[in-house]
C-alpha cells in the first residue's frame, strides 16, 4: 500500500488549523469585557421598551460566556453554585396551583410578542415555545433547538415531582442546566406567574392539543 505523500501536510494543516483556533479563543477570552460592552452599547440606541441594559450580562452569563468562548467546561463547583442560586430564584404559586387554562397556554407559546421596541409598556409578552419545541401535531412549523415536548403530559404523568420539576424549568431553565440556552420566563420577568400555569396547563392537559392529537391548537 503506498503511503500518501500528502498526510503529512493536511495533519500539519490540521494542527496550524486548530491552533489558530485555539488561540483565537484565548484572545476571545482575554477580550476587557467592560470595553467589549462599552462598544456594543455604542452601537446600538435605545428605543421603546428595549433598552441598552439588556447587553448587561450577569455573573451567571459571564461564566456561560467565557465557557463557551474557551471552550473549557464549568468547573463542578461553579456548575453548583449557578444551579443552587437558579434554583433560590424559583417562586411556587402564591395558591399552590401550578395549572391554569391550556387554551390561553396555547396562544402564549404560539406568540413572540413582547420585550421589542415596537411593544407597548406593559403589554403581555409571549412564550414563543414553537420556535424551540414541537408541541402539537397540527402545528408544523416549529424548530428543533429543545426537545419535542408533543404528548408531554401523556409521556410523563403529572405526579408531584414531575409537575414541580417542570414548573421550575420553566420558571428559570439554569436550575438544572447551568448554561442553559432556554429562556428565564419567570425569573427573568418574561411571563407572569398566571402565563406560566397556562402554559403549564398546555403541557398537563389531557385535552390540550400537546397530549390529545385530535385537539386543534
Amino acid at each position: 500500500m503506498k503511503k500518501s505523500k500528502f498526510a503529512p501536510f493536511a495533519a500539519m494543516v490540521a494542527l496550524s488549523a486548530a491552533s489558530v483556533s485555539v488561540m483565537a479563543a484565548e484572545h476571545a477570552v482575554k477580550v476587557d469585557h467592560k470595553a467589549l460592552v462599552a462598544e456594543l452599547k455604542a452601537s446600538f440606541s435605545e428605543k421603546g421598551t428595549a433598552k441598552l441594559d439588556r447587553l448587561d450580562q450577569s455573573p451567571m452569563q459571564q461564566v456561560c460566556s467565557q465557557a463557551g468562548l474557551s471552550g473549557k467546561p464549568l468547573t463542578k463547583e461553579q456548575a453548583a453554585a449557578i444551579t443552587k442560586e437558579a434554583l433560590a430564584s424559583i417562586k411556587a404559586p402564591a395558591d399552590g396551583q401550578y395549572l391554569g387554562n391550556w387554551k390561553a397556554g396555547e396562544k402564549i407559546a404560539q406568540s413572540g410578542k413582547g420585550l421589542q421596541y415596537t411593544d407597548k409598556p406593559g403589554s403581555s409578552s409571549g412564550g414563543n415555545c414553537y420556535a424551540c419545541h414541537q408541541m402539537t401535531k397540527a402545528e408544523i412549523s416549529y424548530g428543533n433547538i429543545g426537545p419535542s415536548l408533543l404528548h408531554y403530559g401523556t409521556q410523563r404523568g403529572n405526579s408531584k415531582q414531575v409537575v414541580e420539576y417542570t414548573w421550575n424549568k420553566v420558571y428559570n431553565s439554569h436550575a438544572y442546566s447551568a448554561c442553559s440556552v432556554m429562556p428565564r420566563f419567570g425569573a427573568a420577568g418574561i411571563l407572569t406567574e398566571a402565563q406560566l400555569k397556562d402554559v403549564m396547563a398546555l403541557l398537563f392537559d389531557p385535552k390540550s392539543p400537546v397530549n390529545d392529537d385530535t385537539v386543534k391548537p
